[in-house]
């Protein structure tokens, strides 16, 4: 109703310009500031995200009665037009009772409309009536007629001027409190509108869990797509140039999904791709924060969904881990093993004269920096702070351990991704998903012999708090005696935050959030 009224006052504020020109209206922000309305074309389009077709926006006047479904804006403009010649003045009922509306039975009709297939007859100021002026209808109508049934009972269709329900200023939906960008993975290229069809499906599901579980709370959660892979241009059409034309269904397939992985492995296009998705990140949380001035004042906080390799981009964006810096360690190391060992005469005049020529670039580089500081790539950092990061279907647990990340001691995910940064961790996968891997035991390594907590349906009835379930060993033999010293009650979270629960099949309750395939 909010909505509606707003766009009602903009539409009558259009025709309000002098000398017959239309006045110059903004358009309305719509659907939580999700879409924006021009009233002067009738269209609707979204604001976060790229849409070719443009949504049309119908103005209903007339309305059918028991669906409530308007009718056609040319009919209802006509009919509109026609209603207020002829009745404009004349006293409506005080109310309307939808349980006492009865089609009028032997009243004759005051005024009659002729439209292109039907017509309509009016038999007070508040009882109107279409009817279908087709051959089959006329003939159902005089049969019926003929059997003592009144015209309008039977097969008349009662239309209402107006809405069953009256739209209210006090409307407005709650302000937006949290927003969570949604981030594809692999094979976005074969589908741009994945992402943002997957955005609405979770979207959707949170609304009704949030009506139906947290009507109470004045907040609101918003879901926004991040589709990053379309603005890249990485190695043109060449990989295309050089695809075989056997298998050419497959080849495409491939090359517009598994090679993303092979260009974020690449030193060439990975620094592309992290500044893609980072560069959307910052654009939509800045896009939002100016139509939302007061989101950052009242404290809002952004978590972050995202799937498959996104996963991995987004978490190395937040760290600002680089293959580059990693690398330079790790020369750094051997640097210093080497001076620790034993080393001939000639191999420590060498080792010098190394040292000396890696000072002398490193001083060249520092010049370098101060004449071309823009030309000096810094880590992709965020404008924001994330509170949650929920990895789906995710091969970041692989990408850690062949980086050397290995399983703490503390209980902690801080040596994975810092709270500073991240308040939480959040690995979510099915079972039979072949690009997705277990995490936890990158922070216990005990973690590997537990089978994962499954996450509850969301319609589920008086579910076990998580907090409260017992572990369920994979292989029994191995459950340790005792925990270690590190992990007591007082200092870190235990196993015991794990099921007891049957090797089963794995529900697809995280299909009700938003349903994720291998690709997209």
């Amino acid at each position: 109703g909010y909505d509606s009224l707003r766009i009602e006052l903009a539409f009558r504020a259009l025709g309000s310009g002098g000398a017959g020109e239309p006045a110059a209206v903004e358009p309305v922000c719509v659907r939580s500031g999700l879409y924006e309305v021009d009233v002067a074309s009738a269209e609707s389009y979204p604001v976060y995200w790229n849409q070719t077709e443009k949504i049309p926006v119908m103005r209903g006047q007339w309305f059918i009665d028991g669906t409530w479904q308007p009718l056609e804006e040319e009919e209802s403009n006509l009919i509109e037009q026609e209603h207020l010649n002829r009745f404009k003045g004349q006293q409506l009922q005080e109310s309307f009772d939808m349980e006492i509306s009865k089609p009028v039975d032997g009243k004759e009709a005051i005024h009659s409309l002729k439209l292109s297939r039907n017509h309509v007859d009016w038999h007070s100021v508040d009882e109107v009536y279409l009817y279908s002026d087709a051959t089959t209808s006329k003939i159902a109508r005089t049969v019926t007629q003929k059997l003592g049934f009144s015209k309008a009972s039977s097969s008349g269709t009662r239309l209402h001027r107006g809405y069953v329900e009256e739209a209210t200023l006090e409307d407005k939906p709650p302000q937006t409190s949290h927003i969570v960008f949604v981030v594809h993975g692999i094979g976005q290229k074969m589908d741009q509108g994945r992402i943002i069809k997957n955005t609405a499906m979770m979207r959707d599901t949170a609304r009704k869990v949030e009506e139906k579980y947290f009507s109470n709370l004045a907040t609101h959660v918003e879901f926004l797509p991040v589709e990053w892979r379309s603005k890249l241009t990485l190695d043109g059409d060449t990989v295309d140039s050089i695809t075989p034309d056997k298998v050419r269904g497959l080849r495409d397939m491939l090359n517009s999904s598994a090679m993303d992985i092979m260009y974020y492995t690449s030193p060439l296009y990975r620094d592309e791709l992290v500044k893609g998705l980072q560069q959307e990140l910052n654009r939509l949380y800045s896009l939002f924060c100016s139509r939302n001035p007061e989101f950052e004042e009242k404290g809002g906080k952004v978590s972050i969904v995202s799937h498959s390799l996104g996963c991995v981009i987004t978490y190395d964006i937040m760290t600002g881990w680089n293959p580059v810096r990693l690398y330079e360690q790790l020369l750094q190391k051997e640097e210093e093993e080497l001076e620790e060992s034993w080393m001939s005469y000639e191999e420590r005049r060498l080792l010098e004269e190394l040292y000396l020529t890696k000072q002398r670039l490193r001083e060249i580089e520092e010049r370098l920096h101060e004449l071309k500081a823009s030309t000096i790539s810094k880590p992709p950092v965020l404008k924001f702070k994330v509170e949650n990061f929920f990895c789906m279907g995710s091969p970041l647990a692989v990408f850690l351990a062949l980086r050397g990340i290995r399983p703490g001691s503390s209980g902690s995910q801080d040596h994975i991704l810092p709270r500073a940064i991240c308040n939480r961790l959040l690995n979510i996968f099915h079972p039979t998903d072949p690009v997705a891997y277990r995490l936890e035991p990158l922070i216990l390594k005990h973690y590997s012999n537990i089978s994962p907590v499954q996450i509850h349906w969301y319609n589920t009835a008086n579910p076990l708090p998580y907090e409260h379930m017992k572990p369920n060993f994979l292989n029994p033999s191995k459950e340790p005696t005792s925990a270690p010293e590190a992990e007591s009650a007082s200092a870190a979270p235990s196993p015991t935050t794990s099921p007891v629960l049957l090797r089963r099949h794995y529900g697809e309750s995280i299909t009700n959030i938003g349903k994720a395939s291998i690709l997209g």
